[in-house]
């Protein structure tokens, strides 16, 4: 198939896809979408994006399928450990002078970071006075997410961030092993709302004082990222906090002077 046809069967699958299921992954990053979409169409067995169209529309199990390769699900508990060393050093004495506090965690994929940042508030005292929102665009990982359930082979990796991060106790604390898995204490979901939410499509749904959005803005394009960093501007309080990926700035966005570098590092800004 050429490149040119390549391209027509790629806008029409995702006009399908924001027509049929009300997902919009218009706004992606094409050179992302492209490899990832290739490579599911390779798997559902079909030789065009518009075997893949078919599927997806006629399929009730196809697109379910489909948006674990649209979404991308690659976490680690405390990913980056000087992220969440400054928000443990820099930002939690700050937090720590509301009374309550909400947190939002965007693109939380399978939960790793949301259960991070429930540890970490818990080390610092703060989470019995927190409600952490944690979103994201895929279902089947908001499922996974919510069970807290992860390969005990992964917990060497975890408990080593945990680690690097600051921590105030063993990250043994918070989870009990048994038969391969790593179950984290239900206690830590006491405070955590798990639901759906596309920056693509959807609006602010809460004022937060923390916002951790990280490694979601590399996958838009630029007219997606004004549109999400918009969001975020307007969903948390004044001088609330975000935190973007390692790859990611705020810059050349017309949100950029909403807010200031506050740990310029770890990407942490403040909402002015």
């Amino acid at each position: 198939m050429s490149t040119k046809d390549f391209d027509i069967e790629l806008r029409l699958l995702l006009d399908a896809i924001y027509l049929k299921y009300h997902y919009d992954f218009r706004g992606y990053a094409m050179a992302s979408l492209k490899r990832r979409l290739a490579l599911a169409a390779e798997r559902f067995g079909c030789h065009s994006l518009s075997q893949l169209q078919d599927q997806v529309l006629h399929d009730p199990t196809a697109f379910p399928r489909l948006l674990d390769f649209l979404t991308v699900q690659v976490s680690e508990m405390f990913r980056d450990p000087p992220y969440f060393r400054a928000l443990r050093e820099r930002i939690c004495p700050h937090l720590s002078t509301y009374p309550s506090l909400k947190v939002w965690v965007a693109g939380c994929s399978t939960g790793e970071e949301v259960y991070s940042l429930a540890i970490l508030l818990r080390e610092e005292g703060l989470l019995e006075r927190t409600l952490i929102y944690a979103t994201d665009i895929n279902l089947h990982a908001l499922q996974k997410a919510e069970l807290g359930v992860y390969d005990v082979e992964r917990i060497s990796t975890f408990t080593r961030n945990h680690r690097e991060s600051g921590a105030r106790n063993s990250l043994s604390d918070y989870y009990t092993a048994a038969y391969g898995h790593a179950v984290f204490d239900p206690r830590l979901r006491e405070h955590i709302v798990f639901s759906d939410h596309s920056l693509a499509t959807d609006s602010v749904f809460a004022e937060v004082h923390l916002l951790s959005c990280r490694n979601v803005l590399i996958y838009f394009n630029t007219e997606l990222q004004e549109r999400a960093v918009g969001l975020f501007a307007e969903a948390l309080c004044r001088k609330g906090f975000l935190g973007l990926g390692a790859k990611e700035s705020l810059r050349f966005t017309s949100h950029e002077e909403s807010f200031s570098e506050f740990v310029r590092e770890d990407r942490i800004y403040q909402k002015r």
